[in-house]
């Protein structure tokens, strides 16, 4: 018998998706937010040599290298954010998991509500749940072709025992990326009813058709009311080195410190200082791979055109709408993986929004396997309701 904390979480579906696709070479891995764009060469040996290195092999620091925080500092400021103290406002983790973590134990007591959007990030929604929170859901929806955020449901959201909104932009699973009347409301709404932003910003410059990076934290009046989460995984593609950081203003950093200490400890020394050589980079790695990424996220396009799917403005994936079809999300991620595509359903990522759509991740396939993508499509949905 579960636990009360994990009555109400479920699967991620990922790993399901995964492993029923096995090793076959010829399935279409679009389940996962993996990519097959390498990390910075300059990263990678810094990484290599670092290793053996006595001070990579430590315990200490707990709240990680000074040297990475103040390139964290330096990383956010030169993309237009606000200046921080690196080494008293940064704690760095191991990974953007611990990073939500330890921000959402030092923002919420058990029995606050946070606000996300439906759909989210299934890994924002039951972090929210494991500290013992209690998630509420505002809809995203679809206007001229992208994903666009319900202002009015999200003011009526908030209750007195509102605490936090946490917010993803660009976003998963949709691909949504607030504009400046959505960050403005978001902005305001924090302010006057004294909440505080915790800001996912892993995919932050993942974005399509030359949009601009916008850091709320750089809004009136929310530098010291947003809390922000990042980590090298997405934008430096160093998924598996495992180095995320949390901002958090003033005093608030020493209660993500102690929580960090006991929740993950520290990163591995040496991938700190890959992490620190990537983040003092110029971004000629990253448009070269946003613009690799956009490529394929218009041939996928293409593939499901004629299919309800919405056009993302960021991140690495889109959703099809199967319940628009008549079709069960899980039923479909099945049938899909039938005709050689792993696709992951969208059941537990929000509520019945969520749970309309299958995700494909766009990322880790080059544009000529995804060629192959709508024909198996197609073949896996009911030719009526397919449209063909």
């Amino acid at each position: 018998m579960s636990v009360a904390r994990l009555r109400d979480i479920p699967g991620f579906n990922i790993d399901r998706v995964a492993a029923a696709a096995g090793d076959d070479p010829g399935v279409l891995r679009m389940e996962n937010l993996d990519t097959d764009i390498p990390p910075p060469a300059e990263a990678m040996e810094a990484t290599r040599e670092a290793i053996g290195e006595d001070e990579a092999n430590s315990w200490l620091p707990f709240t990680g290298r000074d040297d990475l925080k103040e390139a964290v500092a330096a990383y956010i400021e030169r993309r237009g954010g606000p200046s921080y103290d690196g080494r008293r406002e940064i704690v760095i983790t191991s990974g953007d998991g611990d990073a939500m973590l330890d921000a959402l134990f030092c923002l919420t007591d058990p029995g606050d509500e946070v606000i996300l959007t439906d759909p989210t990030y299934a890994g924002m929604l039951n972090r929210v749940r494991l500290v013992g929170a209690i998630p509420r859901l505002v809809p995203l929806y679809v206007a001229e072709g992208e994903w666009r955020l319900d202002l009015e449901a999200l003011r009526a959201a908030v209750t007195d025992g509102t605490r936090v909104l946490f917010i993803s932009s660009p976003s998963l699973p949709t691909g949504w990326v607030a504009s400046d009347e959505e960050w403005s409301a978001i902005a305001s709404i924090c302010r006057e009813r004294e909440l505080w932003l915790l800001y996912l910003a892993w995919f932050e410059s993942i974005l399509y058709d030359d949009r601009p990076i916008r850091h709320p934290d750089a809004l009136p009046g929310m530098r010291d009311r947003t809390v922000t989460v990042g980590a090298v995984s997405l934008e430096q593609r160093m998924i598996a080195w495992r180095v995320g950081w949390v901002v958090a203003p003033g005093d608030l950093a020493n209660d993500v410190s102690r929580v960090q200490i006991y929740n993950g400890l520290v990163p591995s020394g040496f991938a700190q200082i890959g992490a620190r050589v990537a983040l003092g980079l110029p971004d000629d790695h990253l448009h070269a791979a946003n613009a690799e990424c956009q490529r394929r996220r218009d041939e996928t396009l293409r593939q499901l055109d004629g299919l309800p799917v919405v056009r993302p403005a960021g991140t690495w994936s889109l959703l099809l709408d199967v319940a628009a079809l008549g079709l069960d999300c899980v039923e479909v991620s099945d049938r899909l993986l039938e005709q050689k595509v792993a696709a992951t359903p969208m059941r537990g990522w929000g509520g019945e929004i969520a749970d309309r759509h299958v995700r494909f991740v766009f990322s880790n396939e080059p544009v000529e396997r995804l060629s192959l993508l709508g024909d198996r499509v197609r073949r896996a949905l009911p030719a009526a309701k397919a449209g063909n």
